[in-house]
């Protein structure tokens, strides 16, 4: 929990710090204390405002001060509060990149995990609605969706305007959000069905030389191609990749809802197979940014002192940070049979906030005659929000620089690093073209 203490002012040059989460504390909870800190630290956003610009909960409480009868946080009712809570979708980049009272400094403001907080808080009271609880059940939502006859129907229905008008009235998913289709045929059957390739690893400094892919709930359920994208880029530069298996979902989602036993029943499931593949010398890698960040981030700062969590942060990379790695050693093919031409990138939040740079565009301009232009905004999706009835209107809001920047550069191809993301931006350009994950990207101009 963050409170004030001694340490440096503002202007330092210090790393922002992240401090472990004191979940477990009974005071985590309590929503007179949650209260008294959601005002220490509103008031000193509100006073500050360099936030405006990122997701909608900052605008929600500015505007809320600027209309209250005092003009100042004492006169914003609590009930808003909440509102700016529910706007938050932890996307951490105003901790990363805004905020200039991130710990060292003394106001030890830590935006987004107070309001992960106040969500747990929320969750705990039982205040959660039924359609949150469902959304973020993705691993139940995949094995049923994905049943074969079942895929076919829920994907036929999520295209007739009068269901997805019912399913509006009844869950509150709004009729106009872009819902990604369900594949019977998952990554999980596809990887299994690949030819076995002879390869022996060629170690690093930094890298082991053989890759295990966390394939994902929508990676596995709905959109499988670029894994097995990831998994032919990677063999063709002499990495053997495997398929983790008796693996459930990171936790990411339930995290968002503040579902925190849910975060510890992922950990349980997951650390002790992926730590065993480390074990057995894998890196570790998957192709949602949101996924990598929660085994890298977010499951280390709920178990600090968990051996096993800190032996899979350390063995888990970004795909494109992986190969940035490969490439400083000399071990990173360039036999590129296609240019690309022009790029237009968006840079996912959740894989800005890794501070490992832009790999994905330094990758894909090793590609000849290939030019990246790099969009660093939010998309506004973050794989529940936008697809949420009260939400989706400022989620295409918050999509449309993002996808008037696309429109302007007038690629020949453009995508995100987060599939989510990157469909969330075509739905804003609305001209009928699709996003391209770059290792899709990637495999293209490899022509393999």
């Amino acid at each position: 929990m963050s409170a004030p203490i001694k340490g440096s002012g503002e202007g330092g040059l210090k790393t922002p710090q992240r401090h472990p989460l004191d979940w477990k504390n009974p005071d985590f909870y309590n929503e007179k204390s949650l209260f008294k800190e959601l005002e220490r630290v509103f008031d000193i956003c509100h006073g500050c405002r360099r936030c405006f610009n990122l997701c909608n909960a900052f605008p929600t409480l500015f505007d809320a001060v600027d209309e209250s009868e005092t003009m100042e946080l004492d006169g914003v009712p609590k009930k808003v509060f909440w509102d700016v809570v529910d706007h938050c979708y932890l996307c951490d980049i105003c901790f990363m990149t805004k905020c200039p009272y991130v710990p060292p400094h003394e106001w030890n403001l830590d935006f987004p995990h107070l309001m992960l907080r106040a969500k747990a808080v929320n969750f705990k009271k039982g205040e959660t609605k039924f359609r949150d609880k469902f959304l973020t059940s993705t691993d139940r939502n995949g094995k049923l969706f994905s049943i074969p006859l079942v895929a076919q129907l829920v994907n036929t229905a999520n295209k007739i305007g009068f269901a997805r008008k019912m399913l509006q009235s009844v869950l509150g998913i709004h009729a106009e959000a872009d819902l990604p289709a369900y594949q019977s045929d998952t990554l999980k059957k596809r990887a299994a069905r690949r030819p076995k390739v002879d390869l022996t690893p060629e170690p690093t400094d930094m890298t082991t030389g053989k890759v295990a892919l966390f394939g994902t709930c929508y990676g596995n359920y709905n959109e499988p191609g670029p894994g097995e994208d990831l998994m032919t880029v990677f063999e063709h530069n002499g990495i053997p990749v495997i398929l983790a298996q008796d693996v459930q979902c990171c936790g990411m989602p339930k995290l968002e809802l503040g579902d925190l036993a849910a975060i510890q029943s992922a950990r349980d499931a997951n650390i002790p197979v992926l730590a065993g593949l480390v074990d057995e010398g894998w890196d570790l890698t998957a192709l949602v940014p949101s996924c990598v960040l929660m085994f890298k981030q977010e499951l280390p700062l709920f178990f600090p002192d968990d051996l096993q969590v800190l032996k899979v942060r350390d063995a888990f990379f970004d795909p494109f940070e992986y190969l940035a790695l490969r490439h400083k050693e000399d071990k990173l093919k360039s036999d590129f049979k296609t240019s690309l031409g022009k790029v237009a990138y968006h840079a996912a939040c959740h894989q800005r906030v890794q501070n490992f740079g832009m790999k994905t565009r330094d990758i894909l301009q090793l590609v000849t005659d290939t030019q990246v232009e790099t969009i660093e905004r939010c998309s506004g999706h973050d794989g529940t929000y936008a697809v949420k009835k009260e939400f989706f209107d400022a989620s295409m809001k918050i999509v449309r620089p993002v996808a008037g920047r696309v429109k302007k550069a007038e690629p020949d191809h453009y995508g995100s690093d987060c599939p989510m993301a990157g469909h969330h931006v075509a739905q804003g350009i609305g001209d009928g073209s699709d996003a391209e994950h770059p290792i899709t990207l990637l495999r293209k101009a490899y022509g393999i």
